[in-house]
């Protein structure tokens, strides 16, 4: 058999946890819907879930990146699939979700609009990456930051938010006016995906990275706060991705955080 024509197992494998956490997030926002529409409780659950494995699959889309680029496993083969997971775990589920949980509320079937909208503008924001990145292979240039927010980093901020809120409005039927702040952030999600803002791809910061004591410590401090308040910290950390793109080019070099490298090599872009 070709080389072409193989696959590299552990990348891959992450892919395909995305894939099935984006698979099970669809069947949990059916569930969720059915009781809803049937029972009257209970479906908060369900739609909690969904939001749980649309979280994950952030987790596994980070791993095969970092798999790939780790051990020089980084493939067209790879990306492709990659997208392709995307588009379930960051652009169905999430336009799913929002659409069951508020957008269906909207008048004028306005809800049909923006959950079109944002799954559309996000698999052109997937294919424009895909097509950037087999040019800058064939140049032979890498680079470590997107144009236009990440797919994966739009779903996890309105999966987070969408969690913290359904956590506040845990026995309520709806989530009131919050919902028109959904389909607008959803809105925002859409243009932000295929604007021209520059955001890093956590390339930068790797198993070479060294800091002192001090600062390891101030690390895994903050890790475990983030862990012990994980609902409402997610949400923080999504917003200040989306956030740091607008005052990234106002930040001296020196003074940018660890995964935040602009330099140019010879290597390929990401698998």
């Amino acid at each position: 058999m070709d080389d072409h024509r193989k696959v590299y197992i552990l990348p891959n494998l992450m892919t395909a946890g995305n894939l099935i956490c984006g698979f099970m997030a669809v069947l949990q926002i059916f569930e969720g819907t059915m009781l809803r529409r049937y029972v009257g409780e209970e479906w908060h659950v369900h739609y909690e879930y969904s939001l749980y494995f649309i979280l994950l699959a952030c987790v596994f889309d980070l791993l095969d990146g970092r798999m790939a680029r780790m051990s020089g496993h980084m493939t067209p083969f790879g990306r492709e699939f990659d997208s392709l997971a995307d588009i379930v775990s960051f652009g169905v589920a999430p336009a799913l979700l929002l659409f069951n949980i508020v957008l269906y509320e909207l008048p004028d079937r306005l809800g049909w609009v923006i959950g079109g909208l944002y799954l559309v503008c996000g698999a052109m924001r997937l294919a424009r990456f895909n097509v950037t990145a087999a040019e800058l292979e064939r140049k032979g240039v890498h680079k470590n930051d997107f144009e236009g927010l990440p797919i994966p980093a739009a779903a996890g901020l309105i999966a987070s938010i969408t969690l913290t809120l359904l956590t506040l409005y845990q026995n309520e039927q709806s989530i009131g006016y919050w919902k028109y702040v959904l389909a607008g952030l959803m809105v925002v999600m859409s243009l932000m995906m295929f604007s021209e803002v520059r955001y890093p791809s956590f390339k930068g910061l790797n198993l070479k990275t060294k800091r002192t004591i001090p600062r390891f410590l101030v690390i895994v401090l903050t890790l475990g706060v983030i862990g012990y308040f994980w609902r409402y910290s997610l949400t923080v950390i999504f917003t200040s991705y989306l956030i740091y793109g607008f005052v990234r080019p106002r930040i001296t070099k020196r003074w940018r955080p660890d995964f935040d490298d602009e330099e140019e090599n010879g290597e390929s872009h990401v698998a």
